[in-house]
């Protein structure tokens, strides 16, 4: 494998390894120093903004300057972000601050490290590429929160955050001692839109109703993400580092499914499996308000994250079926119908949980039946740009 894949999964996997660090953290972070517990969602909801408003930017940029230099930047704004969170954890208008400086770059790193792929492989890799970055961002996944756990639970709560500035710090060195610019560089394959080209055309056609059943996917895991802690410190006094745990172990049920399930979907029965992933989804939130003890409170998790899992990655499968061989725009209307999911859902779900705890997993597992009619909406439809087989 070239070195420069090497190095760019290593980039995504502490990305996403920083954001899944701050799961079993920051609601512990909130509770200590006494906060409102809406600010759990609002310091993820902050990132998730800045990311994703200032990703179609980043990717104009690194069109103009390179890639190289885009992720040196990015790396270095993402390791001050931490940097910052651990020296202010007592400041929550700092916190704030932070959160919007790691999105920020996390946008940045995001546009550079697709645009690099982009420019180094041909038509026929790019997928492969692209896999492991996939492969690189679904193991910071299921590793940053354990870290995260571990570090802030056997420590100190600032420990996790300086332990993934120094990491990122020294990818940064490495990174500007080996990394080399692209010899060739491919503008727009790495553009991201608000709107995506072709969005108009997709959404006259009933691939809609599949990007509207992405957003309540994506909608009801950030719910969960930033309350599930809150509800079960509530509920069995749970620790960061048990959460940690929890959602490692969940992290690997998502890495099974996606791996071993998906693979196995016949083509054309991509419809019955959303509907049967949306009941397995809301059996997992009812589980939640039944949670007795830390084994239970894990069983519930999994089953949560075996039913979105499998919703998320059908749907995007089936998407790119329905678009018609517009990949580009489907994709890029997955993306901001997923980030508009993370935008939305932890703000909406920690604040139904300072009215009623449990209230928020009854509304998700009520989200999760309503959504399968817009599957049935799907089928009934024959408006469809799929290339029909010879």
């Amino acid at each position: 494998m070239k070195k420069a894949i090497l190095l760019l999964m290593s980039v995504q996997f502490l990305v996403y390894l920083g954001f899944g660090i701050i799961i079993p953290v920051l609601p512990e972070v909130i509770v200590q120093q006494g906060w409102p517990d809406v600010h759990v969602g609002g310091l993820l909801t902050v990132y998730a903004l800045a990311s994703f408003f200032t990703a179609p930017l980043w990717g104009s940029l690194s069109d103009r300057i390179g890639r190289k230099p885009l992720i040196l930047v990015g790396l270095l704004g993402f390791s001050l972000s931490f940097i910052v969170f651990a020296l202010f954890i007592d400041n929550l208008t700092i916190l704030y601050i932070s959160r919007i400086i790691g999105g920020l770059f996390s946008g940045a790193l995001y546009t550079s490290v697709t645009g690099f792929i982009g420019d180094m492989s041909s038509d026929e890799d790019r997928n492969k590429y692209m896999g492991f970055m996939g492969m690189s961002i679904g193991l910071g996944f299921i590793f940053g929160p354990a870290i995260g756990g571990v570090l802030g639970g056997h420590f100190s709560l600032r420990a996790p955050f300086i332990a993934s500035a120094v990491l990122i710090a020294l990818l940064f060195i490495y990174a500007s001692m080996v990394l080399q610019e692209p010899t060739q560089r491919k503008d727009n394959v790495n553009k991201r839109t608000l709107v995506p080209v072709g969005a108009t055309t997709l959404f006259k056609y009933r691939v809609r109703y599949l990007f509207f059943f992405s957003f309540l996917v994506t909608f009801m895991l950030a719910g969960v993400e930033s309350t599930f802690q809150l509800f079960q410190i509530d509920r069995i006094q749970i620790t960061p580092t048990q959460v940690g745990y929890l959602f490692m172990f969940s992290g690997f049920v998502d890495a099974a499914i996606q791996g071993g399930v998906i693979r196995r979907i016949k083509d054309g029965t991509e419809t019955t499996w959303l509907i049967g992933a949306q009941i397995v989804t809301a059996v997992g939130m009812i589980l939640f308000t039944l949670t007795n003890g830390l084994v239970f409170a894990g069983f519930a998790l999994c089953v949560f994250t075996a039913g979105n899992a499998l919703a998320r990655t059908c749907v995007v499968s089936l998407s790119s079926k329905e678009s018609g061989g517009r990949y580009g725009a489907a994709a890029g209307l997955t993306y901001s119908m997923d980030n508009l999911g993370r935008i939305i859902g932890p703000l909406f779900f920690t604040w139904i949980f300072t009215q009623q705890a449990n209230l928020g997993f009854y509304i998700s597992a009520t989200i999760a039946v309503i959504s399968i009619t817009l599957i049935f909406a799907f089928r009934a439809s024959t408006k469809t740009l799929r290339q029909s087989k010879a």
